[in-house]
């Protein structure tokens, strides 16, 4: 989803500069020397590795444990060869490893001027976008799991259910700075309709 971007060709102000963007278009640059939102491209933020962790060990302590009564249980009670039961949830677990990180690549955000966009996937990719007037609720949340690895969720309710998203995996300051973000975006844009 891709638009072109106009190019500016004329003097862009007296404190400015221009500068070659992406694919070849030229952007204001600000004096302070920051890109000024002129291009249609939004600024992604990937969630912390600390979401990858957690998944991983829970992967391994589960299917480990799945592993463990598989092969000890009938290697134990019928015989050494029956211990190969153990075999499928190990190789579950080396696939499930790499499709982990796979999928927590998937997972990013992204704030606009007037919504919240959200990417996942990795088979299929799915993109939310959640417009700040819409947003009725926005909480954040975090199991005993999640807490134990410093990680929080935030959670985005809406008018329509069906547009209600979720951000998993945050460092829980930038979950309170998010969420407080949002309720305010979403107070400002709702009062105007």
């Amino acid at each position: 989803m891709e638009t072109g971007s106009p190019q500016n060709t004329g003097p862009v102000g007296p404190q400015s500069t221009e500068t070659t963007g992406p694919r070849g278009s030229t952007e204001p640059v600000g004096s302070q020397g920051t890109i000024e939102a002129a291009g249609n491209e939004p600024v992604w933020i990937a969630l912390p590795p600390g979401l990858l962790k957690m998944r991983r060990l829970l992967l391994v302590v589960w299917l480990g444990l799945i592993a463990l009564a598989a092969g000890l249980l009938p290697g134990l009670l019928a015989g050494p060869a029956w211990a190969a039961f153990a075999l499928p949830p190990l190789a579950l677990m080396a696939w499930g490893w790499v499709m982990t990180e796979r999928n927590w690549r998937s997972w990013r955000y992204a704030e606009r001027a007037d919504d919240l966009l959200i990417s996942r996937g990795v088979l299929w990719r799915e993109e939310t976008v959640v417009p700040y007037g819409r947003m009725q609720l926005v909480e954040v949340t975090s199991g005993p799991v999640e807490r134990h690895f410093g990680l929080a969720s935030v959670q985005l309710h809406t008018a329509a259910a069906a547009t209600d998203a979720t951000i998993p995996g945050l460092d829980p300051a930038e979950a309170e700075r998010l969420r407080d973000r949002l309720t305010e975006l979403g107070e400002a844009r709702s009062a105007g309709l």
